[in-house]
């Protein structure tokens, strides 16, 4: 069964594979929203961006993103900076260990804010 570290937590808990990560928070009692989207949230459905994690490893491990993911990451400020590496828990799909950090920080100002979001190769 693939392992889901949690980084803030201090944790890791093991999820049957395929299982989807806001579930497997939710189920382990690790809080996936902050302040009132606790209760004001989309309920799973990939469109409020409420229960988005950096993925710090293991990204290769989660489903791929989805139309409704890739639109609510895109409006939203806290992705900027790391665009390959945020994803919304309500839309992975767990398939082997990945290590998590929960409700990140917005970082609006600094180096992460102000560079391009797609660097030239």
């Amino acid at each position: 069964m693939p392992k889901v570290v949690f980084v803030n937590e201090k944790k890791e808990i093991e999820v049957p594979a395929g299982a989807n990560l806001r579930e497997a928070l939710r189920r382990d009692g690790t809080e996936v929203y902050q302040g009132p989207a606790r209760y004001l949230n989309c309920f799973g459905h990939g469109t409020c961006g409420e229960c988005r994690v950096l993925i710090k490893k293991g990204m290769e491990n989660l489903s791929g993103k989805g139309v409704f993911e890739r639109m609510t990451l895109f409006r939203m400020l806290s992705a900027v900076g790391h665009e390959n590496e945020m994803r919304l828990s309500c839309q992975c799909a767990v398939n082997g260990d990945v290590t998590v950090e929960t409700r990140p920080e917005m970082n609006l100002s600094g180096e992460v804010f102000w560079q391009k979001p797609y660097p030239n190769k």
